[in-house]
């Protein structure tokens, strides 16, 4: 039997001296990912974001951007169900610098575009970022953000 599944987060970044930098999180298993996390009952999906970060991330001071949301998928084994998890992704501007973890997390990184493309494990959420990426060039170029 597969079991639909929806999850939601951000990638969120933070301008440093001039240089945008993106949060990554290392999971339990060793995957380094953007906070997220399922919805829960009525959510909306950018309710779910915001709350995850803040969950995982400890980040309470920032905002998601307006027009931008893209997502991946991906299957896998559960309790003898077989799992298909479709992941939303927004942008977010985090205004603190420093993140505290959720115990769902080993470690957290602040890393510039090239060294998180590097990072990431999984090609969804990698692409996701190359997306995102170019959205906020453009924004930047646009006085936007």
């Amino acid at each position: 039997m597969t079991v639909e599944a929806t999850s939601a987060g951000a990638i969120l970044y933070r301008d440093t001296r001039g240089r945008r930098e993106y949060l990554l999180l290392k999971s339990r298993p060793g995957d380094w990912e953007f906070p997220k996390g399922g919805v829960e009952g009525d959510e909306e999906l950018q309710q779910t974001a915001i709350r995850e970060v803040k969950e995982e991330a400890g980040i309470k001071d920032f905002r998601l951007l307006d027009g931008f949301r893209d997502d991946y998928d991906y299957v896998f084994e559960a309790n003898g169900n077989t799992i298909h998890k479709t992941v939303h992704l927004f942008v977010a501007k985090s205004y603190e610098a420093s993140a505290e973890l959720s115990h769902e997390h080993r470690d957290h990184q602040w890393r510039d575009y090239d060294q998180a493309i590097n990072t990431i494990t999984q090609d969804g959420p990698r692409e996701i970022l190359e997306d995102a990426h170019e959205f906020l060039n453009e924004k930047e170029e646009n006085g936007d953000v």
